[in-house]
C-alpha cells in the first residue's frame, strides 16, 4: 500500500511546484525546496537547527533576479520524482503517511551532490543533517 500525503508534505510539494519553474539552476532548485521545508512541517526545527535560514552564508552561484540567466535545461519534473521518492521512503519505514522529513530525504536523494553543495553554503552537511532529524524523530512527542 503506497503512503498517502501528510497535510504537511501536501502543503510543502505544492508549494515547490509553483516556485520551482522560477528557479535558474539545480541549486536554485535545492535552494526553494529549503525555503519551503524550513517553514512547514516537523522537519522546520531540524532544518532551522544547522542554521538553514534566508540567507546562505556564501553564494556559489549568481542570485535567482540577475539579469540575462537563462534557465538550465530540466530533463524531468523535480516534484514528480521527489514525490515518488517520499512515497517510497515512507514505505520503507512503514509510515502511514509521506510527512515533511521524508520529503527532506527525497530532495536530499534526487539531487544529490547539489543538494551538498547548497548545504555548504549554509555552513552545516548532509551527516550533520540526518543527525538532527534522527534526533527529532526519537524525541518524544510534544504536548
Amino acid at each position: 500500500m503506497t503512503p498517502t500525503l501528510s497535510r504537511d508534505a501536501a502543503m510543502v510539494l505544492g508549494l515547490a511546484g509553483t516556485a520551482l519553474p522560477f528557479a535558474r539552476t539545480r541549486a536554485d532548485e535545492v535552494e526553494r525546496w529549503l525555503r519551503v521545508l524550513r517553514l512547514h512541517g516537523d522537519v522546520a526545527g531540524s532544518l532551522q537547527s544547522v542554521g538553514i535560514g534566508e540567507a546562505a552564508l556564501q553564494r556559489p552561484h549568481k542570485p535567482v533576479s540577475s539579469p540575462g540567466l537563462a534557465r538550465e535545461p530540466s530533463d524531468s519534473d523535480a516534484v514528480d520524482l521527489v514525490t515518488e521518492r517520499a512515497g517510497h521512503i515512507a514505505a520503507e519505514h512503514g509510515a502511514a503517511s509521506v510527512s515533511s522529513t521524508d520529503v527532506l530525504r527525497a530532495v536530499m536523494d534526487v539531487y544529490g551532490e547539489d543538494f551538498e553543495r547548497v548545504l555548504d553554503s549554509y555552513g552545516t552537511d548532509r551527516a550533520e543533517l540526518l543527525e538532527r532529524l534522527d534526533r527529532a524523530a526519537a524525541a518524544p512527542p510534544r504536548d
